[in-house]
């Protein structure tokens, strides 16, 4: 019942986190393309200049959470039921995605988010394996 209701959704999902990535939140074009390349630094700046922690939460989280459902991909593209197969078609999706923020000026370019996202597709793919071994007849 699940594997139904997540091919049923993911595509929208899908459409709705392309959308936020670069027109979302009220994101304008950059008057210059920006790119950050230093793993972890930009992520860590923002924490320490931000003084919302709903903001931190938001950003840093949400970069984790949003992308936790493509660790589930297996469920439809058989290949991708391996973790290393699933975690190397993400990122090479997610690259590509984010060159074009780059290219395009909607958003910023960051090795934090390929990173942050990718972590969120690791423990969707966790979570995926422990629900198809604890809750089989509930997955299936």
């Amino acid at each position: 019942m699940l594997k139904k209701f997540y091919k049923i959704i993911i595509l929208p999902f899908t459409i709705l986190l392309l959308y936020l990535m670069f027109f979302g939140m009220g994101r304008t074009q950059y008057e210059v393309n920006v790119v950050r390349v230093e793993p972890l630094f930009s992520t860590l700046y923002f924490i320490e200049n931000t003084i919302r922690w709903w903001d931190i939460i938001r950003i840093v989280l949400g970069n984790v959470v949003m992308f936790m459902p493509f660790g589930f991909l297996g469920w439809i593209f058989p290949r991708l039921q391996n973790l290393k197969e699933n975690i190397f078609a993400f990122i090479s999706a997610i690259v590509i995605i984010e060159a074009l923020q780059y290219f395009t000026r909607l958003g910023i370019c960051e090795v934090d988010d390929v990173i942050l996202n990718t972590f969120g597709v690791f423990l969707g793919w966790k979570i995926k394996r422990m629900l198809e071994i604890k809750f089989t007849r509930f997955v299936g």
